[in-house]
């Protein structure tokens, strides 16, 4: 494996790894509004909504964007 290869494999790997992340904190979003850990408002549940919610949608947008090759001609 050529280390362009792995490289391209490590970046792939890293970009699900951050989806994961972000699904993660969307349930625990959830469950921290629906009230199931004491003591926590909703207000934190909320907040950890939109940190997931950018951890899944926006953030491995941009990291492709600047790992994206550059056109060869």
């Amino acid at each position: 494996m050529s280390p362009d290869d792995r490289k391209a494999r490590t970046r792939f790997f890293i970009i699900g790894a951050v989806r994961l992340a972000g699904a993660i904190t969307i349930a625990l979003a959830v469950a921290v509004s629906y009230g199931r850990f004491d003591g926590i408002p909703n207000a934190v549940g909320y907040g950890l909504l939109v940190l997931g919610i950018v951890g899944m949608i926006v953030l491995p947008r941009v990291l492709a964007a600047r790992w994206k090759s550059p056109p060869t001609q």
